[in-house]
């Protein structure tokens, strides 16, 4: 009997014991992981996020950050060849990361100059100021689509990916790759596109459209692939499957997304009432459209004309020169004898001069004589160098995969 009692009361001690070393035993401490801001540990920090304000100056805003006078004409001094402080917009965001005790004094200022890139003034001990930039993540990604009745490009773009993406995407292809060969305005039903391009992401938010590798358009039955290809470090350009250059010397339309309203030919003038020729294109657009050179040249009028009211005359060269007339008013820097380039804004759409309302009228001059741009077959810029066209062509064959494979 004492022998199994002793047994028992070895056990009930076995079991207290354990019980006591379980309870005694330390939960695992919770690791906090350190918080940083703009590449700054701010742990030890308060953080302040606000934007600029209309009129606000940054001197205000270090001031009120209690940062005195004297400190604020070094940061000013130090910024010199970095950022102009004095050029800081209104709705733009800013950080002040400040003392964790009574002075609550800024130790760091962050302007977000972009979604990308950032301007830091460092005063934890002597000013310093430096650009960094935020890491950006790129998706590639890849659409194909049709335009229904009723929809342009923008807005079959537009269901795939969004009001925010699209664009950007727009633009590209509008502007950058067909701009030469498609009128974007004069879209029909079914044509199609098939878009290979880059998303581009900081901290989880989309902010743009990186690099479009290839795209497909048929436009009247007509299929033109665009390629992207690096030819070297300084030039990108986009070429058709066969190497030739989609850029020509001239742009297809002096505005974007514009309606012609009146081509060139015989027509019944809405003013007169009478039959004559009407020697350019009309494009309708509103009041204070931006209006595009629309090639390389030298501005060689820009002042009021007669019945074209205020007009634009650049020529280009010896065989080609073209005119922009009604504007309700001209770029400033674009006056007589300024150099533009293609694509540069040189005046607004208006209604001035002989003319029943808002819009541009295009003439294109070939030796002084006025044709119909839209029939006329113009040079392209430089192909593929016969010295890169088997790099080329790889490339060539790796994007037109990606895009047939999608539409399998």
């Amino acid at each position: 009997m004492k022998k199994w009692i002793g047994l028992v009361l070895i056990v009930v001690a076995g079991l207290f014991l354990l019980s006591d070393w379980k309870s005694k035993k330390k939960e695992p401490a919770k690791v906090i992981e350190p918080r940083y801001e703009y590449g700054i540990l701010v742990d030890s920090f308060n953080v302040i996020k606000a934007a600029v304000k209309q009129g606000q100056t940054l001197g205000e805003i270090l001031y009120a950050n209690h940062i005195d006078h004297p400190q604020i004409a070094e940061i000013v001094n130090k910024s010199k060849g970095i950022f102009d402080f004095t050029q800081i917009n209104s709705g733009k965001e800013y950080a002040v990361i400040c003392a964790k005790d009574t002075t609550e004094k800024a130790v760091y200022f962050i302007y977000q100059e972009n979604p990308i890139n950032y301007i830091v003034i460092d005063m934890t001990d002597s000013v310093d100021v430096y650009r960094k930039q935020k890491e950006v993540v790129t998706k590639t990604n890849i659409i194909s689509g049709k335009i229904k009745e009723g929809e342009g490009l923008w807005h079959s773009i537009s269901k795939q990916l969004g009001e925010k993406m699209a664009p950007g995407l727009v633009d590209v292809l509008a502007n950058k790759i067909y701009a030469w060969s498609i009128d974007f305005f004069q879209t029909q039903i079914d044509d199609s596109f098939i878009v290979y391009f880059e998303e581009q992401y900081v901290e989880d938010e989309f902010i743009g459209i990186g690099k479009v590798f290839s795209a497909s358009f048929t436009h009247k039955g007509k299929t033109i692939n665009a390629i992207r290809f690096e030819e070297n470090k300084d030039y990108i350009d986009y070429f058709d499957d066969k190497g030739n250059n989609l850029k020509s010397a001239f742009l297809k339309s002096p505005i974007d997304f514009a309606r012609i309203s009146s081509r060139f030919g015989g027509r019944k003038h809405p003013i007169s009432g009478k039959w004559k020729n009407h020697a350019g294109t009309d494009y309708a657009a509103a009041s204070g459209t931006p209006i595009k050179v629309t090639a390389n040249g030298t501005v060689v009028h820009a002042s009021t004309k007669g019945g074209y009211g205020n007009c634009v005359i650049v020529k280009h060269s010896e065989k080609f020169s073209t005119l922009y007339a009604h504007l309700s008013k001209f770029k400033s820097g674009a006056g007589k004898g300024s150099r533009v380039q293609q694509g540069d804004i040189i005046g607004y759409v208006g209604s001035t001069g002989y003319s029943t309302g808002p819009h541009l009228h295009y003439e294109f001059w070939i030796y002084g004589k006025q044709v119909d741009h839209l029939k006329q077959d113009l040079p392209n810029s430089e192909p593929v160098k016969k010295e890169n066209t088997v790099a080329f062509e790889k490339v060539r064959d790796e994007y037109l995969k990606i895009m047939q494979d999608f539409v399998k």
